[in-house]
């Protein structure tokens, strides 16, 4: 899709309305996680150092619709000001008086802060007078939140109908990212998807086997898959009603000339604890007592040895229970694989989804692939082939 950027506008003078995620994690009133702050940075220093004026549009926890005190966005505000390095005004509230207010007496270089939008009920319905209050404010819309893109509220959807608009540098660099894995990637392409169910991955995987050469499915998804083939897993996850789904999707994929890859050895336990006694066997003699809680070796050296002739990764889920060692050993040392190619400028990796994010820090290569999205949602649905309205709005 083609749409504007920062490099577009002029800011010079002008007041920018930037829709932000900064949605962080807080303990006794602190921000515990800056990540999201972190990214917006480039975003407001560029039109900041342009000589305009920057209005944060946010959204902070589920307060529907109701003003909650403990989900305002002041709480955020002091680590916003600690990142970016200067004072942040704020109002009250992100449309009428105090807005306005407020954004009369910025000066050129400030940045405000505005009240959390889901305050409004009209924020998540996607009302139009709240998204003409909040366009009343400014000259130019700019939507940095690719993670509220995939739901059409007022002040991702509505108000850039309503502007000017473009994307600021988290939102170009998450569609340029998206655009190289599945848009018009280099191939071949592969793609790893993990977790533990199939049925809340049906739309992603049937979208996937159409788009990649090759689909590679761990975790307890691969088990429900295992069992369509007349594997027996023991006690491991699965979910023995959608096996008929498991077959369809795999028919499907030999159509559309999608290789799809199992675990071909795998690690069980009796339990699932830190430090339970495991064993390694290949993929069809799990014991009746035990259960699959990850891939073995021989199946890791078969992926390393697949994205060594890869030129595109997509990377959404877990291979298999990392959270816990040893049952993390598929994950890292796939991660590590695809980091090293990446790194070698051998291969692109986007990868993205909560439980990937984590198992990627875990392994320490999140900072090695070629983008890591925090998206969660809004990836997902991208990956699974729908139209995000947050992002429909900028198309030009």
């Amino acid at each position: 899709m083609a749409f504007n950027t920062l490099d577009d506008m002029d800011f010079a003078g002008r007041t920018a309305l930037v829709r932000v995620d900064i949605n962080v994690p807080m303990a006794e009133g602190r921000v515990t996680d800056s990540t999201r702050i972190e990214r917006i940075l480039p975003t407001i220093r560029h039109i900041t150092e342009a000589g305009g004026k920057v209005v944060l549009l946010a959204h902070f926890d589920r307060p529907k619709g109701k003003r909650v005190p403990e989900m305002s966005l002041a709480l955020v505000r002091p680590a916003l000001e600690a990142a970016l390095g200067q004072p942040v005004a704020f109002a009250e509230d992100c449309v009428g008086l105090p807005a306005k207010k407020a954004v009369s007496e910025l000066q050129a270089g400030g940045v405000l802060l505005l009240e959390n939008t889901r305050f409004h009920a009209g924020e998540e319905k996607n009302d139009t007078m709240l998204a003409a209050g909040m366009a009343a404010l400014g000259d130019i819309f700019v939507n940095d939140a690719f993670s509220a893109a995939h739901r059409a509220h007022a002040s991702t959807t509505g108000i850039a109908k309503l502007m000017q608009n473009c994307a600021g540098r988290l939102m170009e660099a998450e569609l340029t990212a998206l655009e190289k894995a599945l848009g018009s990637p280099e191939r071949p392409v592969a793609a790893v998807v993990g977790g533990a169910k199939v049925s809340t991955k049906l739309d992603l995987l049937s979208n996937l086997i159409g788009r990649v050469d090759h689909l590679i499915i761990g975790g307890g998804m691969a088990n429900t898959f295992l069992v369509a083939q007349g594997v027996e897993i023991g006690k491991s996850l699965a979910e023995r009603e959608m096996t008929d789904t498991a077959s369809d999707i795999m028919a499907k994929a030999t159509d559309a000339g999608c290789t799809i890859h199992l675990p071909r050895d795998i690690v069980v336990a009796r339990e699932f604890a830190a430090g339970a006694a495991s064993e390694t066997l290949p993929v069809d003699q799990c014991p009746v007592d035990a259960m699959i809680l990850d891939a073995g070796p021989q199946t890791v050296a078969a992926i390393k040895e697949l994205f060594s002739g890869c030129r595109t990764l997509v990377w959404n889920g877990p291979l298999g229970a990392f959270e816990i060692a040893p049952f993390d050993m598929a994950t890292n040392a796939a991660a590590n694989a695809a980091a090293e190619f990446t790194e070698a400028g051998a291969l692109i990796s986007v990868a993205g989804g909560g439980d990937t994010v984590a198992a990627l820090n875990k392994a320490g290569v999140a900072d090695k692939f070629s983008y890591v999205s925090t998206a969660g949602g809004a990836f997902l649905e991208w990956l699974e082939g729908k139209t995000l309205p947050g992002v429909a709005a900028l198309e030009v």
